[in-house]
């Protein structure tokens, strides 16, 4: 049998990255330095009290039969930091944990969408969303994200007849990967809308913990109506540094809960009990860390960005997240060419904006990854490359 692959894959595109792997693998043959800012993979180790429980945890024999549900210390956890974090009150029935926020929302299509429902995704916005709407056969349409609105929804502009029949609108923000922050009217215009059409609103909030500027990180089941309307990720991965663990949480609307666990119930045997221990450590813990951490992230984006700008590259500042989202060069009109061209020429590997749609054509992500004196090399390598010029 020649084509073994499902149709369905046909979908799934993968040009650009393997091409761009395939040149820093030749660059490193070479002998060359590569600054990889192409994945948000955080540098700084997770807390210990978090090791230390998975350890701890994954000694015990016990630990290792099938874990079919989350535990309910697990569970109390999450009310807990909710509690603290977000002054939000939940319950137990209103929280399942997923594989990643990757995973859940790539599996929450399969068990609320159906075909002919109508999805409001970000344009550009993280992959996983379109193929969460793509695997529960659902018509996408794309709300732009703009530089001119600050990269936030304009829910007006979308027509009527789109409105009435959509299923459900994603909201992230911080946003990844464009890095613009949204006011709290954002958010409530989103759930009046969703009250107004009768459709659910899926908040991303994995950057919370990310901001800059004195802005706040909120959660947007703090708001009123948040609720009945919606449900939202919140991942461990960027605030804990535990991204390898997968933890993360569906939190909401209990009919949107239960149908996610409906479906997990079929494929899935649930999180791995050590896991779930330095889940209850990270979220019971101390959260000393947190702060620090952040503003070692804006010193980096300072550093970057001020770096670029000092060497000719007009770029803004992000809001928050771990990511810049920048304009290409204006003697480029092709990110992807620009990506491959700053690879080969500067040693230097970023994400083209257009892996996160349309509207990201004339953009490049990098992932603050690096500490201070090694994003001033990337400058400095950028700046030695010519390729501004």
């Amino acid at each position: 049998m020649d084509n073994i692959q499902s149709l369905r894959l046909d979908y799934f595109k993968t040009g650009i990255f393997s091409a761009l792997n395939e040149e820093c693998e030749r660059l490193r043959s070479e002998g060359k330095k590569i600054y990889n800012l192409s994945i948000g993979t955080p540098d700084f180790k997770p807390p210990k009290h978090i090791i230390d429980a998975l350890t701890q945890s994954a000694s015990d024999p016990l630990s290792w039969r099938y874990s079919l549900t989350d535990t309910e210390e697990l569970k109390a956890a999450v009310c807990g930091y909710y509690k603290k974090r977000f002054n939000v009150k939940i319950e137990h029935d209103n929280i399942t944990s997923v594989h990643g926020t990757q995973e859940g929302m790539g599996h929450l299509g399969l068990a609320i969408l159906n075909k002919g429902d109508v999805v409001l995704l970000p344009d550009p916005g993280y992959p996983i969303f379109e193929v969460g709407a793509y695997f529960g056969e659902a018509e996408i349409y794309f709300y732009p994200l703009l530089k001119e609105n600050n990269f936030l929804p304009r829910l007006d502009k979308i027509p009527e007849e789109i409105l009435k029949r959509t299923k459900m609108l994603v909201l992230s923000y911080p946003s990844n990967p464009c890095g613009a922050a949204a006011p709290v009217s954002v958010y409530k215009e989103a759930i009046s809308y969703a009250k107004k059409y009768d459709f659910l609103v899926i908040n991303d909030n994995a950057y919370s913990d990310i901001i800059f500027d004195g802005r706040e990180g909120i959660s947007f089941l703090s708001l009123d109506g948040a609720m009945e309307v919606g449900a939202e990720f919140f991942s461990l991965s960027k605030s804990f540094n535990v991204t390898g663990a997968r933890i993360s949480f569906l939190i909401g609307n209990k009919k949107i809960i239960d149908a996610l666990n409906l479906l997990r119930s079929q494929y899935d045997f649930g999180m791995f009990y050590p896991v779930q221990a330095a889940a209850v450590a990270a979220l019971t813990g101390p959260l000393d860390h947190i702060k620090p951490q952040c503003e070692e992230y804006q010193k980096r984006r300072d550093t970057l960005c001020q770096g670029l700008r000092d060497i000719g590259w007009n770029v803004p500042n992000s809001d928050g997240t771990m990511f810049v989202w920048l304009p290409i060069p204006k003697n480029y009109t092709s990110s992807d060419k620009f990506c491959l061209d700053l690879a080969r020429r500067a040693g230097v590997l970023g994400t083209p904006g257009t892996a996160f749609g349309p509207s990201g054509e004339g953009y490049i992500r990098f992932a603050l990854v690096k500490p201070c004196d090694e994003l001033l090399e990337i400058v400095n390598a950028i700046k030695e490359s010519g390729i501004l010029c």
